[in-house]
């Protein structure tokens, strides 16, 4: 069983894949070709979003973003510390300091209540406090109104990370369309995701949208040849772009197909497991089916025994890593470090069948059982 079938999904449109490969290579236009361009104006529409800018990839999305807001040295950004270590790097990669604050227990994510505190620690801390970094983590929906609105009280910029979560939807608007900007991953695992790296940044701000263009080919002005500002290489490559039109074309019936996984997940485990919560008004894209347990190391042993791929995302809270340890967090982070240490994930993608989930869940209903009867 595999934890995301890549090849499955292969399989199901191998011969448009291969075919948009192939026009390509015949048309030998490798970078910037028109298939980026197509790509732009189909996940605009998709999304609902005025302008879309592809990058190389998730990481440099938020990088390049921050550098359009001008954010660096003596700023500080407000980054969650339960989530993978893109979101705070890119603050660190532009000279920003990243200040970790703690999420929900429930929904992992970031809750608004803590951005007035965050800024008076930066405050504290001799740092301007400029932009927050949401994360939709495993793909739950983050940039909940309230929040937006006491970013905008407090004025900080809100740059969602959507790097896991490209299809979900916030009282029926894509959150990528929820934030000041947003960016997106396309690496292989995710929902939406190519053959190599690459990524996309989503806003309505048109002023944003060109900044964020002349920065990612070099900091072009009216040709590749005027420099304006300083800028960078990344740009997303043209055959990656013509498979990502290809799966954009079965992406909506993938998600479905996704969120009829995750709710057979939800009326199977939930009586034994404490699972991500979404919000009611919320469609998560599922990247991840994440559930967690203060016996995790028994239940991945068991799971293991009985063939089943799991993973932790993430085992350690991003304020606890070596690299990050010595920057501003607000408080003692109790629910960062205790999800670190109970949070696993499950098979999850299009095309897990019905039998591979139920060996899933009867493997996990197993496992508890065996813990229960040893205590006993």
């Amino acid at each position: 069983m595999e934890f995301i079938d890549l090849k499955a999904q292969y399989a199901s449109i191998k011969a448009n894949i291969d075919l948009a490969i192939k026009e390509v290579l015949d048309a030998g236009h490798f970078i910037q070709g028109a298939q980026v361009g197509e790509l732009e104006r189909k996940m605009a529409a998709h999304s609902g979003v005025r302008n879309v800018v592809t990058c190389a990839n998730g990481t440099d999305a938020l990088v390049v973003v921050l550098r359009a807001w001008g954010i660096g040295p003596g700023d500080a950004v407000v980054v969650p510390s339960f989530t993978f270590a893109a979101s705070a790097e890119a603050v660190c990669l532009v000279g920003a300091v990243p200040l970790f604050v703690d999420v929900d227990l429930e929904d992992f994510n970031v809750k608004p209540d803590c951005l007035a505190d965050a800024v008076r620690l930066a405050f504290e801390c001799g740092l301007k406090p400029k932009a927050v970094i949401p994360v939709d983590l495993f793909g739950a929906p983050a940039c909940k109104p309230e929040f937006v609105l006491e970013a905008k009280r407090l004025n900080l910029r809100v740059l969602l990370d959507a790097a896991q979560s490209y299809g979900a939807k916030l009282a029926g608007k894509m959150t990528v369309s929820l934030a000041d900007a947003a960016t997106t991953s396309f690496f292989p695992a995710k929902p939406l995701g190519c053959y190599g790296d690459g990524g996309a940044i989503f806003t309505e701000d048109d002023d944003l949208a060109k900044s964020i263009r002349s920065i990612c080919v070099h900091g072009k002005g009216s040709s590749k040849y005027e420099n304006r500002v300083i800028g960078c290489n990344s740009r997303l490559d043209t055959i990656q772009a013509a498979i990502l039109l290809e799966k954009l074309s079965v992406f909506d019936e993938e998600l479905r197909n996704r969120q009829r996984i995750a709710f057979r997940y939800i009326e199977k485990l939930s009586s034994i497991f404490a699972i991500q919560k979404v919000n009611s008004k919320a469609v998560s894209a599922w990247a991840q089916f994440t559930i967690r347990t203060e016996r995790r190391t028994e239940v991945l042993a068991a799971c293991q025994s009985a063939g089943i791929p799991t993973q932790i995302y993430y085992p350690t809270a991003l304020a606890d890593q070596i690299a990050y340890a010595h920057y501003p967090q607000l408080g003692a982070l109790p629910n960062s470090r205790r999800l670190a240490n109970q949070v696993f994930s499950i098979p999850m993608h299009p095309y897990l069948s019905s039998d591979d989930q139920t060996r899933v869940c009867r493997a996990l209903h197993k496992s508890i059982h065996q813990i229960s009867a040893v205590e006993d």
